[in-house]
């Protein structure tokens, strides 16, 4: 079984569940099958996923000394469990992928059309590598450093859209036009797999706290809040821009600051757009990044820094599968998150009440 010293405040983490959750998600219009209705899809999602996060929390407190690798043993016995770790291992690994290909498309749509995607996508997994290889202490010291920028560059830009008056709260009526049922399925699974069932991550995180047990006070506290924001992130986006043309853009978010360019004292917003999502994306990247490496170093025993560059070598190379932005889209919001499910929920269920039986059991008098 894996055992891992504790080193990271209650307040790291909960930055962290911040700074993880917004990763690209505002990015995309989550929900816009929903039209309108979007922002309740939203907090359906939101809703399913902190009844997800409570299972995930309850599976930590069953096994508080342990990250995933050594529940997958406990729970699963060593052969089953040695090949859901591996099948953890890859599948960190494609999340990690799908952050760095986000990454390289959005540079080549904004910032540097002229540079090869592989360049910039490589000198972001350089980057990640270094952050990996310094440890974990470096990586929970970045949401210090980075978070509070990134907060206030979004007060900012809603300030602005409220000022310049193009938000328009008609465009988010009629509400449930359709009923829930269309609501139901815009939020299920997808919303709930990206980004609330991505709370899975921190069952290899929240054995670090420093103090005995699991922070569950200030991971709730820090989804609740992350998760109204998003819901007024994807509400925003409708109202600036409506239900046809955020539903039928790329980026809406982008789109819906485009709309400012007729301020005449600041330019090129985009790109402190640009910037702001860069964060999230590298933050995203680099927790589904290191998180490969110690599932794949739990299994195997291999020291974690001998697993950094093979395993970001393997981020690296799939991140050229898919052939275009639209075909990296189109899975990432369809068939990955029926995938994610499987990962994100059906497994969890089973290794909890795999733990909480074999607990009972070893409990029980003779």
């Amino acid at each position: 079984m894996s055992r891992i010293k504790k080193r990271i405040t209650g307040l790291q983490i909960s930055l962290m569940v911040i700074l993880f959750e917004i990763g690209s998600t505002p990015l995309f219009l989550l929900g816009a099958d929903a039209r309108q209705d979007s922002w309740l899809a939203m907090s359906v999602g939101a809703a399913a996923g902190f009844a997800l996060l409570f299972l995930f929390l309850w599976i930590q407190r069953l096994m508080p000394e342990l990250d995933l690798a050594g529940m997958l043993h406990f729970g699963f016995g060593r052969i089953a469990g040695t090949f859901f770790g591996a099948v953890y291992a890859c599948y960190f690994s494609y999340q990690s992928m799908r952050n760095l290909r986000d990454f390289g498309e959005l540079t080549s749509l904004t910032l540097l059309q002229s540079t090869p995607m592989s360049i910039t996508m490589l000198v972001f997994v350089l980057v990640a590598i270094y952050a990996i290889w310094k440890g974990i202490e470096i990586i929970f010291r970045l949401p210090e450093i980075l978070l509070p920028g990134l907060l206030f560059c979004y007060f900012l830009l809603i300030v602005l859209f409220i000022l310049m008056r193009h938000v328009n709260l008609t465009r988010l009526t009629p509400v449930a036009e359709n009923g829930l049922w269309p609501i139901l399925q815009a939020a299920l699974p997808e919303i709930l797999s990206f980004p609330f069932g991505q709370m899975l991550v921190f069952l290899l995180l929240w054995p670090l706290w420093e103090k005995p047990g699991v922070p569950v006070k200030q991971t709730v506290w820090a989804y609740i809040g992350i998760s109204v924001f998003l819901i007024f992130m994807n509400a925003l986006n409708i109202a600036i821009l409506g239900p046809d043309l955020a539903g039928s853009s790329y980026l809406p978010f982008l789109q819906s600051v485009r709309t400012l360019c007729n301020l005449r004292f600041i330019e090129r917003l985009d790109i402190l757009v640009t910037i702001m999502i860069y964060i999230g994306l590298f933050i995203k990247m680099l927790i589904w990044y290191y998180c490969a490496v110690e599932t794949a170093s739990g299994i195997t025993k291999i020291p974690r820094k001998w697993l950094i560059f093979p395993v970001g070598a393997l981020i690296y190379g799939a991140s050229f599968i898919e052939r275009s932005f639209t075909q990296h889209v189109a899975i990432g919001l369809g068939p990955s998150t029926r995938i994610d499910t499987v990962f994100q929920i059906f497994i969890p269920l089973i290794l909890g009440l795999a733990a909480a039986v074999k607990r009972q059991s070893r409990s029980a008098p003779d």
